[in-house]
């Protein structure tokens, strides 16, 4: 058989294997039995370097970019996996902030084809386990792992020289999966704690405490919470320029007084990343003298080093404000309703995709309803909602006021020109743009 080109190579991944992004459900696999089988195919490659393992409902994403970029900034040659990709399935799989070259792509699949015909892998099996082999062949000094969904068992748990466990928060999201309530989901996701492994969790909450300090007490190790040890606000937002001032009060030793950081990352719910990530960077370094300034780089340069998108992204300053942010459960859109409060604007113009196994009324009863128009769309996947379908309950049930278009670009593009009209017609007034509800729509606009 000819060997497959790159994008060939993409379209036989794309088109075997199922894709839980694309298709929900049915490509879910609740067990580790084919991540176990590929890793030892490849001599277990995970087990070559140490590695930060994160979970969490929100916030798990800009957690691993912020642990990675901090690391790097200390010195350390990391290795990052992520999921899903917005542009580029190479995303995913990072050294130092570079995907992993096409060419790796193409031969680790040539090499591990008999296999997966065989054993048929989902999608997101067969990634973790290439990400595996590519920081082995990278000669990664630690490698920061981001969980797919729960932990338990999700394809990542076959990490065994873990560093570091942390959870970033729980809320309600995938229950058909991980349990109804935030008990259950909490257990799942305290699912990675490891045997004499530091845990951390980015945020309390009366009915999850107790899960993760009885799974630590299993497991023999300690949980800290991150709030008993740093407060972290943000004080200001410059949009012109990118970048947000962050103030934090720490009582970590080697994190310890009034710090200070500027980020790209402007929205206002990344302060608990960001001092989950600080508290992380202080235990995996706790005897470096550089910990606080390699934290403050990292921060600082989070986009440069990591490559992360479509977080409270900027995709326009001016004439007028134009945002992208991937939250896409009811805790995100929360943060998505209380952001463009703080803004604040006189017309916002709404570009808004779900996909079809999320609960629409939890997230269109937190959306904005005056001074507001919706341009309703759906994703190029499978999964994504219909526009019509999502503009019916939008309009019907929660009084959103819009209509429904035939593409994300189409969308989006009526929005801009939508915003652009009001702004000539009112030169005192300030729109806002924005596009949300689904990663999927983001990455068509990006």
């Amino acid at each position: 058989m000819p060997k497959l080109s790159y994008s060939q190579t993409l379209d036989y991944l794309f088109a075997r294997l199922p894709m839980f992004q694309r298709i929900g459900a049915a490509a879910f696999k609740k067990d580790l039995t084919n991540t176990l089988r590929l890793c030892a195919e490849l001599g277990n490659p995970q087990d070559s370097y140490e590695s930060v393992h994160i979970a969490g409902t929100n916030g798990k994403g800009s957690t691993s970019h912020l642990v990675a970029s901090m690391l790097q900034e200390a010195g350390k040659k990391v290795g990052l996996y992520t999921s899903p990709h917005y542009k580029d399935f190479r995303e995913r799989v990072r050294v130092n902030g570079q995907m992993m070259s096409e060419a790796f792509v193409v031969d680790f699949v040539e090499r591990m084809r008999p296999l997966i015909e065989e054993i048929e892998p989902s999608f997101f099996e067969i990634t973790v386990a290439m990400a595996f082999e590519y920081f082995r062949q990278e000669g990664v000094d630690i490698a920061v792992v981001e969980v797919g969904m729960g932990g338990r068992l999700d394809s990542t748990n076959v990490l065994r020289r873990v560093r570091l466990s942390i959870v970033t928060n729980i809320d309600l999201d995938h229950q058909q999966f991980l349990g109804g309530t935030r008990r259950e989901i909490a257990g799942e996701k305290a699912g990675i704690f490891k045997r004499g492994v530091p845990a951390i969790v980015g945020e309390r909450h009366a009915e999850t405490d107790a899960v993760f300090e009885q799974r630590a007490q299993e497991v023999g190790t300690g949980v800290v919470f991150v709030q008993d040890f740093i407060q972290l606000r943000q004080v200001q937002v410059d949009y012109e320029a990118g970048m947000a001032t962050y103030e934090a009060f720490s009582e970590r030793p080697n994190m310890s007084g009034q710090l200070r950081f500027e980020s790209p990352l402007l929205g206002a719910y990344q302060t608990k990343n960001i001092a989950t990530a600080v508290l992380a960077l202080g235990l995996i370094l706790p005897n470096s003298a550089d910990a606080q300034q390699a934290a403050q780089r990292g921060i600082a340069n989070v986009v440069r080093n990591t490559g992360i998108m479509g977080r409270w992204q900027i995709l326009q300053s001016s004439p007028f404000l134009v945002i992208a942010d991937a939250g896409h459960n009811e805790q995100g859109i929360g943060e998505v309703q209380r952001g463009i409060e703080e803004i604040g604007c006189d017309q916002l113009f709404f570009v808004f995709g779900m996909v079809r196994d999320k609960a629409a009324e939890k997230l269109l009863g937190k959306l904005p309803q005056s001074q507001a128009q919706y341009y309703f769309c759906a994703a190029n996947i499978p999964r994504a909602r219909p526009a019509d379908e999502l503009q019916t309950e939008a309009n019907f049930r929660f009084g959103l006021a819009g209509e429904h278009y035939a593409s994300v670009r189409e969308a989006y593009a009526q929005a801009l020109a939508d915003a652009a009209a009001y702004k000539d017609a009112n030169p005192d007034k300030k729109p806002l743009v924005f596009v949300g509800g689904s990663i999927f729509v983001i990455a068509e606009i990006l």
